[in-house]
């Protein structure tokens, strides 16, 4: 009886009632753990020292992660009964992309609260994304899975989630990754064959990838312009943040000591 008289109080009056009022209107719920989801909204850019540790969202972001994957795999299992596994695939691709969680965190106001120190706003980091990964953890922790998955589909997917645009997408990765080897001014090639195993009834193709002649991916497929559409997702999923940066960086870097060899 105390707890329920307590929970409004702690919602209007508590020095985390601003936590408080954002998880209910945010997410519908109540923590058990207020910390968990205050230390969700912690960028590693704004991490704090506690006793020598560094404390931000990553470890809540990694388990948030999982949990995604797993309801969103749970999801798309029930949502499309004909589906078949690449459709699958490609579908869960889509919703748990760095774009598609930065564009939800932004839709359900999460941007707001997230503590970051990047000038100017943070969109192009995706700390909105990796922020709603690290909820998606914190809620997990507090409330447990079945209360997660049920929050995800009914509350977030089901309210922000186009669902019917993500299907009727069909992102064309190889084209997107020229573009950007072209906006770079770098050369790219595609070495596509055969892969090992490959038989005459079920044929396998392996495609690496060469951005400036140094193999920077690699992906399978049932025919040529398969493999190299995975091949061209693997590579491009790094591109557009500072990873895309350090590869860069170390393709030069591989260039200038076989330059001295």
């Amino acid at each position: 009886m105390a707890f329920l008289l307590l929970k409004p109080l702690r919602k209007r009056l508590g020095s985390d009632r601003d936590y408080y009022r954002m998880l209910d209107d945010i997410f519908g719920l109540y923590p058990n753990n207020i910390e968990l989801y205050k230390l969700a909204l912690i960028h590693r850019s704004a991490s704090l020292s506690v006793n020598g540790r560094v404390i931000n969202n990553e470890r809540l972001e990694f388990l948030g992660d999982a949990i995604l994957e797993g309801v969103v795999s749970h999801y798309l299992f029930i949502e499309f009964p004909g589906g078949d596994e690449g459709f699958l695939t490609k579908m869960r691709a889509r919703i748990v992309s760095r774009a598609t969680l930065d564009a939800l965190a932004v839709s359900m106001g999460l941007d707001k609260y997230i503590r970051s120190r990047f000038p100017g706003g943070c969109a192009n980091k995706h700390v909105h994304g990796d922020a709603m990964e690290a909820m998606i953890g914190a809620i997990y922790l507090d409330k447990g899975y079945d209360y997660a998955n049920r929050l995800l589909i009914n509350r977030i997917f089901r309210r922000h989630l186009d669902i019917a645009q993500l299907t009727s997408t069909d992102t064309d990765y190889k084209s997107r990754l020229i573009e950007w080897c072209q906006k770079s001014r770098r050369t790219i090639e595609f070495d596509s064959g055969f892969s090992n195993g490959s038989t005459s009834r079920k044929p396998l193709f392996k495609s690496k990838i060469f951005i400036d002649g140094e193999e920077v991916g690699y992906g399978f497929g049932e025919t040529k312009k398969q493999a190299e559409q995975w091949a061209s997702y693997s590579v491009s999923r790094a591109l557009s943040d500072e990873i895309g940066d350090f590869l860069l960086q170390s393709i030069d870097m591989q260039r200038n000591d076989k330059a001295h060899l």
